[in-house]
């Protein structure tokens, strides 16, 4: 995670106040005052979501709906993604491309009863909304959705302690949503997160927000937790962060993404192509990528960050590292790098260059962390 550096004024979200009350240690980020952590720290915070749960903030990110007959149809010619054959309630990760077959952003797609429900990156959400606006607005009603906050919790012990505020959300299971009235406010709940964790992401009203994130940590199992453990999370469970894993330079089949396009949205496949770069990353389906997203591990100490060149034993350069950090639940080094396609095998030995020192890694399976998604 960097954070910005834009001099644009920061905006705030509906729960700054109560951050600052905490005690968080505030950064810009994607456009936003957002705390990178409280007062036990990152490591403290990694932990207690892996063992406990965790409220964040993620308010900054931007909620969209789509409405119409033929919103689905609609969104499918910005997707390389299934949203026709998504079924009521159900939840999807997409992604915006290019006609590069580049990334524009990845985001999460909701089917709901009237209309498609999406959140999509802080950083992106303006030109998210313009595009769709441009691109799919004569087709569907575009309503971005400025008056909703969203929380996120996550963890072990979030559904127990979500399930005090209503007991309905047991029923949810991994990438589903569901309408719940948690401490007398009406909400909208998916059972997804951004940390490999069992958890939920809730779409609030912003001006009940601290009402509900206080009701929350008013539970014996939930902790604040800040950006930084947000990232550390992320990463050992090997999901892309934009701008840094994923670009408008790097094609869903070259970010070990091929798992997010349906085979009927693949070559050959009834609803095939229709979306910009369609026809690149079919050819990358078929032909194959010249470098890919891997996961690498060290035995070593030495953390290894974004931009570290990854070299073969005899200094040839090979790829690049793009997120890095020490893992603290595996307690190793762990990155996410692109490498030349020969060389992106599991078990390859490559070395990351660190202040002009080699550290060995070695390419791992993702994720790091195994996942622990509630799927029934």
């Amino acid at each position: 995670m960097s954070a910005d550096t834009s001099a644009a004024p920061l905006l705030k979200t509906p729960l700054h106040a109560l951050h600052v009350e905490l005690g968080a240690k505030m950064v810009p980020f994607g456009g936003y005052d957002m705390p990178v952590q409280y007062a036990t720290g990152i490591l403290a915070e990694h932990r207690h979501v892996r063992t406990a749960a965790g409220l964040f903030d993620v308010s900054h990110m931007g909620q969209v709906t789509l409405s119409g007959a033929e919103a689905d149809v609609a969104l499918e010619t910005l997707v390389p993604v299934d949203i026709v054959g998504l079924a009521a309630f159900k939840q999807r990760y997409a992604l915006f491309t290019n006609d590069q077959g580049g990334i524009l952003d990845d985001l999460m797609v909701t089917r709901r009863e009237n209309d498609l429900f999406l959140v999509v990156n802080a950083a992106c959400k303006a030109q998210d909304i313009a595009h769709l606006q441009a691109r799919i607005g004569q087709r569907c009603t575009v309503t971005p959705l400025p008056d909703q906050a969203l929380l996120a919790l996550q963890g072990p012990q979030a559904v127990t302690a979500l399930a005090r505020l209503n007991p309905a959300v047991q029923q949810l299971v991994f990438m589903t949503g569901a309408h719940v009235v948690l401490d007398g406010i009406d909400c909208f709940v998916t059972r997804s997160g951004y940390t490999g964790e069992d958890g939920f992401e809730i779409s609030v009203p912003a001006d009940k927000a601290e009402q509900l994130a206080r009701a929350l940590l008013a539970q014996p199992e939930v902790k604040p937790i800040g950006l930084g453990a947000r990232d550390t999370l992320r990463l050992e469970a090997g999901l892309c962060l934009y701008g840094h894993d994923i670009d408008t330079t790097t094609t869903p089949v070259e970010a070990s993404l091929t798992w997010a396009i349906q085979k009927v949205r693949r070559a050959g496949g009834d609803r095939a192509g229709g979306y910009p770069g369609a026809a690149v990353i079919d050819t990358h389906f078929a032909q194959g990528t010249q470098r890919k997203r891997v996961g690498l591990i060290s035995t070593e100490r030495m953390p290894v960050r974004e931009g570290a060149r990854v070299v073969t034993e005899d200094g040839t350069d090979i790829g690049v590292v793009t997120s890095g950090s020490i893992g603290p639940t595996v307690n190793q080094p762990v990155a996410l790098a692109y490498l030349a396609t020969p060389h992106a095998a599991v078990g390859t030995a490559v070395y990351a260059v660190v202040r002009d020192k080699r550290v060995a890694m070695t390419v791992s399976p993702l994720p790091f962390a195994p996942h622990r998604y509630h799927r029934g």
